[in-house]
């Protein structure tokens, strides 16, 4: 029997990416204040979202989530809000059209803040500093100031992400999102063979909607794509803050992190007798598991009996991140250990950031052709084991940034510079390579559509 769950009960598990707050009783300050507070989601927008993936689990609808490596105060903008929701979309719609399923949109946005990090201290020339730890921690100016942990950043975060959340529910529910605005989700600075293949399929669209309404059915088609729902996720690195917007839901009476409806234990914070996984296990909340490299079979199957001992459909999402050159060695053997285990599960890949390298510059990139390969490699994973490819995990933003290399755009090394890269941490995909993976994916989908429709013919 699992031991008694608090929202606390973490505070006793050995802990890993901890800052090291050098003020105790400022952070207690914090912590209390942010009890008192309203939260940032609501129980039964978690449990929808748990639905969603549920029907994600079992084949039927595509996950996409993506945005921001890490949320910064520096790039808080609405514009910078609404053009990352307009890339969203835009996939969106590339996905639906070719996938034929409904596709739930999970946003890297309003709380990704927190990052984890290799090393706990950065050294140069000569000075050792803390290392930056996301916005919410401290700064990521090299001076003793700014990389001090200090829990008032906490308070900044959580009005950063009311005030995103609340931007985002009025665009996808006050008109913006409708189908009918398709055409302006296209950003001007998209790759112009991006925007006409695009817009192709918004034409394809506009034709069976123009059908449908021939038929008298133009109020159905417009409750299905007058609005849309999207939801809010992050990795809960940041434990200090997640107890305290923990809440206990007056309806189940179950807790419920309302920091965000999804969130995810990293590849750095996933020990089975490890902080952060005790205070995942007592929330209920759809969780996602980061799979690298260093990841066992019997150490996930331990993770899946303490975070989803009932096995409920949509609670777990496994996000694989390898590196296009490892998947095809690691991947396989879990797929065939949670096969055996019967455990329901969604399989999403995150292509990013297993291909992260170091340019001579001292800039990170990410080549966008490694991105395609692992994604490929992960769906011919899946049709190998008779699985469900069934999500993409991204780091992206709407803006017309040059961090990740190649793509239509032909980003080069040379490109790469203090202009336009302006990630807070990790190299995140500019609007046209998000689109350009979406269409990957889409081609991906409906050519596996086809094989599959072949072989019910067939064997019909």
């Amino acid at each position: 029997m699992a031991p008694s769950w608090t929202p606390q009960s973490w505070r006793s598990s050995p802990i890993k990416q901890a800052p090291a707050y050098p003020d105790q009783a400022a952070l207690e300050a914090v912590e209390q204040r942010l009890r008192t507070h309203p939260p940032l989601v609501f129980a039964g927008e978690a449990r929808n979202l748990m639905s969603g993936l549920a029907e994600v689990s079992r084949g039927k609808a595509f996950l996409l989530q993506g945005g921001d490596c890490a949320e910064s105060f520096a790039e808080f903008s609405a514009n910078n809000i609404r053009d990352t929701f307009c890339v969203f979309l835009s996939m969106a719609t590339v996905l639906t059209f070719a996938a034929g399923v409904p596709v739930v949109k999970v946003g890297r946005i309003a709380g990704q803040f927190a990052k984890p990090r290799s090393d706990d201290t950065e050294t140069r020339d000569g000075i050792t500093l803390p290392s930056y730890r996301g916005d919410n921690v401290n700064g990521g100016e090299f001076t003793a100031e700014a990389r001090t942990p200090d829990p008032e950043r906490m308070m900044r975060a959580y009005y950063q992400s009311a005030a995103t959340a609340n931007l985002v529910r009025a665009f996808a529910t006050g008109g913006y999102a409708d189908l009918s605005r398709a055409r302006h989700w296209n950003l001007d600075h998209h790759h112009p063979d991006l925007s006409r293949r695009y817009n192709d399929v918004v034409d394809k669209i506009y034709e069976g909607v123009d059908f449908m309404r021939t038929f008298s059915l133009a109020d159905a088609v417009k409750q299905q794509t007058s609005r849309v729902d999207f939801y809010f996720s992050h990795e809960a690195l940041l434990l200090p803050f997640e107890e305290a917007l923990t809440r206990q839901d007056s309806i189940s009476r179950d807790y419920y992190a309302t920091s965000g409806h999804m969130i995810w234990i990293g590849d750095r914070t996933r020990q089975p007798d490890g902080a952060h996984v005790e205070y995942c296990r007592g929330i209920r909340n759809p969780i996602g598991i980061k799979c690298g490299p260093s990841l066992s079979e019997d150490d996930l199957l331990k993770l899946l009996a303490t975070l989803n001992p009932d096995n409920t459909p949509g609670r777990i999402t496994l996000i694989a991140r390898y590196g296009h050159d490892k998947i095809a060695g690691a991947l396989p053997k879990l797929i065939r250990a949670i096969k055996r285990e019967g455990a329901n599960v969604v399989w999403s890949s995150d292509p990013m950031h297993g291909n992260t390298l170091k340019l001579q510059s001292g800039f990170k990139t990410r080549p966008v052709d490694r991105v395609l390969d692992e994604l490929r490699a992960f769906f011919a994973i899946h049709r190998a084991e008779k699985t469900y490819a069934g999500g993409v995990h991204l780091e992206m933003t709407g803006q017309d940034v040059v961090e990740c290399l190649g793509g239509a755009q032909a980003i080069k090394e040379i490109d790469i510079g203090d202009e336009r890269y302006l990630t807070a941490c990790d190299p995140r995909l500019n609007a046209s390579q998000a689109l350009e993976v979406a269409f990957l994916l889409a081609d991906t989908i409906r050519a596996e559509r086809i094989k599959d429709g072949h072989k019910i013919a067939a064997s019909a």
